[in-house]
């Protein structure tokens, strides 16, 4: 599978060759490396490390149209690895640089949020295990790039299921100004996560997202963080405005709330109730829902039965 835009087309128009680009042995061990689908912007990013110098007339296009939105994205697909591999002794060409990569790599992944997918899994990876996770090469971009890209992992490590990844991540946190006021590593990862919740508006990835929210069970969060946390999950489990969520996000949170925040879990019910029935329009789809449940439930129950009745026949017969 190759990713390929339009806005690309006049940077491969800049004497990068096809031959250049596609070696047989640089696509093979690309593919065998990631074990997933190729994208073009992986091999571009693996040749530009190797030949540093084919990238300079890119990189040349990309200064000239700097103000251009889709700059940035095009400087984090392809050059996101040249960036921690080569030596920069301007410190306000790597400062601009950095911040690009910041930023190019967060409008990319909203991308993969608003189509849900995952094409830019391979670029969240690198910048996750390859760069946060290694301290020598996190250590060449400036303090408050480095600051910035750990809230950009924060925001979406949950998106790119490299959850197992968070406990190292927390470890390898940078020093921020203001962590008197909003706590450690671990509040400001919260924070990060508990806004993102907020801003997704895609089902799925809101229901993925949630799903994941378990690992959270255990952190040592400060008072202020707990509640932003449940002020967030709590804005989905009711119908109407502003959020509108689905019966499917609203069980999800539900789910959520109960399993990190199980002090207050049936006050917290009860009151859900009675705030729903001041809404009488929603009364026959709640009916209706909870008549579907109870028929499940009891199928279910008749049907586990059945099965162990079977199951007690069957063994003296074996024996």
């Amino acid at each position: 599978m190759f990713l390929f835009t339009p806005v690309l087309f006049p940077f491969f128009c800049v004497g990068i060759e096809t031959e250049m680009i596609l070696g047989t042995e640089d696509v093979v061990s690309v593919a065998e490396e990631d074990k997933g689908p190729l994208c073009f912007y992986d091999v571009l990013a693996d040749h530009f490390v190797r030949m540093p110098s084919n990238g300079e007339p890119i990189l040349d296009l990309i200064v000239q149209l700097w103000s251009q939105a889709f700059a940035s994205h095009i400087f984090a697909l392809l050059f996101h690895k040249w960036l921690f591999e080569v030596q920069l002794d301007n410190t306000e060409v790597l400062l601009r640089y950095s911040f690009a990569l910041v930023q190019g790599a967060t409008n990319v992944f909203w991308i993969d949020i608003q189509t849900n997918t995952r094409r830019f899994h391979s670029l969240f990876r690198y910048l996750l295990e390859e760069v946060a996770l290694v301290p020598e090469r996190l250590k060449k971009i400036p303090l408050q790039a480095q600051r910035d890209l750990f809230l950009l992992l924060s925001r979406f490590i949950f998106l790119y299921d490299l959850v197992d990844k968070i406990e190292s991540f927390l470890k390898q946190f940078p020093e921020f100004p203001n962590a008197f006021l909003v706590g450690g590593p671990a509040d400001i990862f919260v924070i990060e996560l508990a806004d993102q919740l907020q801003k997704l508006k895609v089902e799925p990835v809101l229901l993925h997202y949630l799903s994941h929210i378990k690992v959270l069970r255990g952190l040592e969060l400060r008072m202020s963080t707990s509640t932003r946390l449940k002020t967030s999950l709590y804005s989905f489990t009711s119908p109407g405005g502003p959020m509108y969520p689905t019966r499917a996000v609203r069980h999800a949170a539900w789910d959520a709330l109960d399993l990190l925040f199980p002090v207050g879990r049936y006050p917290r019910h009860l009151i859900s109730l009675f705030f729903r029935l001041l809404y009488p329009w929603y009364w026959p789809s709640s009916c209706w829902n909870f008549v579907l449940s109870c028929i499940q439930a009891v199928l279910y129950s008749v049907l586990r039965i059945i099965f162990s009745s079977l199951d007690k026949l069957r063994r003296p017969k074996q024996s």
